[in-house]
């Protein structure tokens, strides 16, 4: 069930996102080279977003020369059409993708890997941590699955001895923090970031039952969820309309489901590009995320930038963003009869739904890149030294 709050509760205080003092790096006598591995934007996900937005903003640092190495390598010309193979395609993808590995790692002094889970942990992050090693480079580790205590519980032996190769553990969020320690392993958190002059704030008075979900349409997601809460909704607001934003291997199912409901008012838009997602936020009033997995979604993010009123499930690293009856409302996994109570409560009170939205927006400044530049800057500048210290000695 829905946590008890009421808008008059003691809320808690929030510091405009306060930056980190401010080191000038720019005089540094050499820039550090850094290699951002992640997924290309063919890949659909907050983390391939994540990692072209740092790469374009790291970019712009003085004290630093920027590379990216994507995991999913295109081949070039006619070649391009073996990766339009099933199995063909995995195999020559990563063959590229490891000679690519092995040409450009040795050009950097810090190669910074992005991690998801499970499989996707060995195809992509373990050889990038392996050459690097085998080059003598510093390896940040930037893990962003929400999946973390299941992968590293089912994949004890085989995951953590190559996490122990590295020299930082990074997590965008404090939930991921507590989940490594359970393991031995020390992590740092450094948020995910937001650009705020992409998603303005929009003031919604009154609110209107107009609802949007912006996840993947993967079983760990919930969307499920989310359109079951909406058939309670729309039983009370029968104007109302909900769109659904993503795609994935459920999206069949899920548009069966929205006939089995007898749902009216829902439309599936599929994927969007992110340069014009701010349009899906912008017609919306209320951001309802339903997930049973998760770590910190932009999505959420970007709602509390925009200005929707939040409603979401208690995942991962959720409650940590989210401050229950503060900036959103939080649900336990799987009650959609619960976020639907939420949803309707802020369609009933306005002048409440009014206050989240604000509170939460204020919250989104801590997400913007002057808060998060300065954790980046600082770990790169500490693992160049650390390895131009060891090769003195050497």
């Amino acid at each position: 069930m829905a946590q008890n709050a009421s808008s008059e509760e003691a809320l808690p205080s929030y510091d405009e996102g306060a930056t980190e003092e401010r080191i000038d790096y720019s005089s540094a006598v050499e820039q550090v080279r850094v290699l951002i591995i992640a997924a290309s934007l063919d890949i659909l996900g907050g983390q391939a977003v994540q990692a072209q937005r740092l790469v374009s903003r790291l970019k712009q640092e003085p004290s630093l020369r920027v590379g990216f190495l994507s995991i999913n390598p295109r081949l070039p010309g006619i070649l391009r059409k073996l990766q339009s193979i099933k199995y063909v395609r995995t195999i020559t993808t990563s063959i590229l993708y490891f000679a690519t590995l092995l040409n450009e790692i040795r050009k950097y002094d810090v190669i910074h890997v992005f991690s998801a889970s499970y499989l996707s942990f060995f195809i992509a992050p373990t050889p990038a941590i392996l050459v690097s090693k085998l080059y003598g480079k510093k390896v940040l580790l930037n893990y962003h699955s929400g999946e973390a205590e299941d992968h590293l519980t089912r994949w004890r032996r085989s995951t953590i001895p190559i996490i122990k190769l590295v020299d930082q553990v990074t997590v965008p969020s404090d939930y991921l923090v507590r989940v490594f320690a359970k393991f031995g392993i020390s992590a740092q958190a450094v948020f995910n970031f937001l650009e705020l002059d992409q998603f303005p704030f929009r003031e919604r008075m009154p609110v209107r039952p107009v609802f949007l979900s912006n996840r993947n349409l993967e079983l760990h997601y919930g969307v499920d969820r989310v359109l079951r809460a909406f058939r309670i909704i729309q039983q009370q607001f029968p104007d109302a309309t909900l769109t659904i934003v993503g795609d994935g291997s459920q999206r069949a199912t899920l548009e069966k489901l929205e006939v089995n409901l007898g749902l009216q008012g829902t439309t599936f838009r599929g994927q969007i590009p992110h340069e014009k997602i701010y349009e899906a936020y912008q017609a919306a009033d209320i951001f309802l995320n339903a997930s049973e997995i998760d770590n910190q979604p932009l999505s959420i993010l970007e709602a509390f930038a925009c200005g929707l009123p939040v409603v979401s499930t208690d995942a991962g690293g959720i409650p940590d963003m989210v401050a229950n009856g503060a900036t959103g409302f939080i649900v336990s996994r799987g009650n959609y009869e619960a976020l639907a109570q939420c949803a309707i409560r802020l369609l009933n009170d306005p002048g409440m739904a009014c206050e989240i939205a604000h509170r939460a927006h204020k919250e989104s400044l801590k997400y913007r890149w002057e808060v998060v530049c300065q954790k980046w800057l600082r770990q790169y500048h500490q693992m160049f030294s650390k390895r131009s210290e060891k090769m003195a000695e050497g």
